[in-house]
């Protein structure tokens, strides 16, 4: 492909992220935003109505002068497959450009089984050929462990069990589609700022509570991997040099002391909730009133802020986004957070913004479709050859290909 080709392709595919993330907009905001100029876009977005990819709609309102006439996605010409690994279960998603869910499925998975992986890939396939959308551009894939390149998918999973899990190659070959795979923190990272709270800001935080403790870096507007693509594990901060021992091994880490499985040992051996009570008896009791279990969850939080805090100094978000399982509880854990947050940053950042968002647990797996999504905006080439691939599958005109 000549160079002068390959340039005009990224900026279609750029121009059908755009307005798939941002929704409908005019000829005008695509060149300002796209840095790209207003004859280029003129030709370009011609050639995607030409396609059947784009469909002008009404005119947006004008400050004088001739109003602009909007440019939309063709409904249905798009769709993307995100799937979110946990060690007993898996959710997946269907997605379409602009990242709404159009279908989900929860299936019962045994991570740990020696058939894990057939089964993973069997129930994806599926999944895939009972797309509603017209063309597929590619498979994401979120899940708790360190995948050091996205497009080449080999995982390491304390949580799931698995080493070196050649999990890219074996999708690639069940779906024969593009498969990218991160950590679901990282892939929670990318959909806030393509679709959440994180949407138009450059620097923020996404912390996720629950089973485990979690972070995803927005920096410069792109997510921070670090070098094995670890960046992010707050979890494993060290809070207490005698504490108890976390599955990596080391003592005392944050999620050792209050992630779910901590909360529930503290609250079961304080008498709080019974012997086989879950974290969800813990978060009734507190919200009925139980000042031991509210305690509980304060000290958490406390914990949470302070570890929070130094992120917060040391990286200078300008905002932190709070998710997880464990976010339906935050009215117990912002008891203890807020003041350790406030009273521990800087004086200068105390005024930083903290989002709770509202949890459902398609979220993760719509995370993971975001790695597909957010590859035309990938101008640090994180998606590697994958990425190519889905850039090429979202060129093309509708209907050169089939969807699998």
């Amino acid at each position: 492909m000549a160079i002068s080709s390959a340039r005009t392709d990224t900026n279609r595919a750029a121009i059908l992220a755009h307005i798939g993330a941002h929704g409908a907009t005019s000829r005008a905001d695509l060149a300002r935003v796209l840095t790209l100029s207003p004859a280029l876009i003129t030709k370009l977005t011609r050639d995607l109505l030409d396609d059947g990819l784009l469909t002008e709609l009404e005119h947006s309102p004008s400050r004088g002068g001739r109003p602009a006439l909007l440019l939309g996605l063709t409904t249905g010409s798009f769709g993307v497959i995100g799937v979110k690994v946990a060690p007993d279960h898996l959710t997946l998603v269907e997605v379409n450009l602009g990242g709404t869910v159009t279908r989900t499925a929860t299936e019962q998975f045994d991570a740990s089984h020696t058939m894990a992986l057939a089964r993973l890939s069997a129930t994806v396939s599926n999944f895939c050929s009972h797309s509603t959308h017209a063309n597929l551009l590619g498979v994401g894939v979120g899940l708790p462990g360190n995948v050091l390149e996205q497009s080449e998918g080999v995982v390491d999973s304390t949580q799931l069990g698995w080493s070196q899990l050649p999990l890219g190659l074996t999708l690639r070959n069940a779906t024969g589609l593009p498969v990218l795979i991160d950590n679901n923190v990282n892939a929670l990272a990318l959909a806030e700022s393509l679709f959440g709270t994180g949407r138009g800001h450059e620097n923020f935080l996404v912390v996720t509570i629950g089973t485990g403790i979690g972070a995803g870096i927005v920096a410069g507007g792109a997510v921070v991997r670090g070098h094995s693509g670890n960046a992010g594990e707050i979890g494993h901060i060290p809070v207490a040099e005698n504490g108890p021992r976390c599955q990596c091994g080391a003592l005392g880490c944050l999620e050792a002391i209050i992630g779910q499985a901590a909360l529930i040992e503290t609250a079961r051996r304080e008498g709080v909730i019974g012997a086989n009570a879950s974290i969800a008896a813990l978060a009734s009791v507190a919200s009925g009133g139980s000042e031991a279990a509210q305690r509980i969850f304060a000290e958490a939080g406390h914990l949470l802020g302070r570890a929070i805090a130094g992120v917060v100094n040391t990286l200078d978000p300008e905002l932190i986004v709070i998710l997880g399982e464990g976010a339906e509880s935050w009215k117990h854990w912002s008891l203890g957070f807020e003041p350790a947050l406030r009273s521990s940053v800087m004086p200068r950042k105390r005024g930083i913004e903290v989002a709770v968002e509202g949890w459902q647990d398609d979220r993760w797996a719509q995370g993971a479709a975001s790695l597909v999504l957010s590859t035309p905006f990938d101008a640090d080439g994180a998606s590697g050859e994958q990425g190519r691939l889905v850039r090429e599958r979202l060129m093309e005109p509708r209907g050169s290909r089939s969807s699998s």
